[in-house]
């Protein structure tokens, strides 16, 4: 039987965190795209930048349960 992710909930963590890469990498791209146009729209581009750190600030959260801590 195959496990679904609510019932699994780091396989849920690491999807969600694959997710958020994929949106912020998506980011990027549209980023560069509006600052290399002419008259690009600034207040859109802080948008995009604001919600690029929302998703790095929830990646590491994500990254942060996923990976145990080592005990040194």
């Amino acid at each position: 039987m195959e496990l679904e992710q609510d019932d699994d909930p780091l396989a849920a963590m690491q999807a969600e965190l694959s997710r958020l890469r994929q949106e912020h990498r998506d980011l990027d791209s549209a980023i560069e795209a509006l600052e290399n146009m002419n008259g690009g729209d600034q207040l859109q581009v802080q948008r995009l930048k604001k919600r690029k750190l929302i998703l790095k600030d929830r990646m590491s959260f994500l990254e942060d349960q996923v990976t145990p801590d080592i005990i040194a």
